[in-house]
């Protein structure tokens, strides 16, 4: 009685957040914006990572974010020294954003901007790789972030997020020579999850793999 009342409860949690998030699509869509959810462990490098693609291309995109974390304004305050828009959001224990947390962000955004000059809206979700691809937003995309550090096992152990990315960046590829991490094996378990997923090997360290990912992107902007 108790798993089935559980179960009803997490697919009306999932249909309201559902909801919700294809009305955050609609306003997106309205505005010519894309909108592209980053999920990860902790630690696997979307901010550092939104960093390097900030200041490479703030000159050519109009971009935002909204910076999805448990606690403290760490993340927002690093990504505000690039001169954009940065709209924090704490979760508290909730593991994860959901469609109304990120229609409050879009709403303070639309309040001190005119969202019609924007092309990009980047959701830095909260660190977990389990939570962030259950939820849905509102984007057009889904990019998903593996550290080489964390293993080749993790999409066989947490197969939705990486069957639900679109595009998956292999973090820290500067880090290989000294782990003892096979990278093709790696490769091998993300298609065994998702064959048609986009697969970048990146470094924000040195660079590599960047250009490719910022061709990516460009992909994704509306004309």
């Amino acid at each position: 009685m108790h798993q089935s009342l559980n179960a009803a409860l997490e697919i009306n949690l999932l249909h309201a957040n559902q909801t919700g998030a294809d009305h955050n699509r609609a306003h997106f869509d309205e505005w010519g914006i894309t909108c592209l959810n980053l999920m990860s462990s902790p630690g696997a490098g979307k901010t550092v990572l939104l960093e390097r693609t900030l200041s490479t291309l703030n000159q050519e995109l109009k971009m935002a974010v909204i910076e999805g974390d448990m606690t403290t304004e760490l993340d927002a305050a690093r990504l505000r020294q690039y001169g954009i828009p940065v709209i924090a959001i704490n979760t508290g224990r909730s593991c994860h954003l959901d469609s109304q947390m990120v229609s409050g962000g879009i709403h303070t955004l639309a309040q001190a901007h005119n969202l019609l000059e924007f092309d990009l809206v980047f959701v830095e979700n909260v660190g977990n790789l389990v939570c962030p691809a259950e939820f849905e937003v509102g984007e057009h995309a889904k990019v998903a972030l593996l550290s080489i550090t964390e293993g080749e096992d993790k999409p066989l152990k947490y197969p939705v997020m990486f069957q639900e990315a679109d595009c998956l960046l292999i973090t820290k590829t500067d880090l290989a020579p000294y782990l003892d991490i096979d990278l093709q094996r790696l490769e091998f378990n993300v298609r065994q999850m998702n064959p048609q997923v986009t697969m970048i090997p990146l470094s924000a360290k040195t660079g590599e793999g960047l250009e490719q990912w910022f061709d990516w992107l460009r992909t994704q902007i509306r004309d």
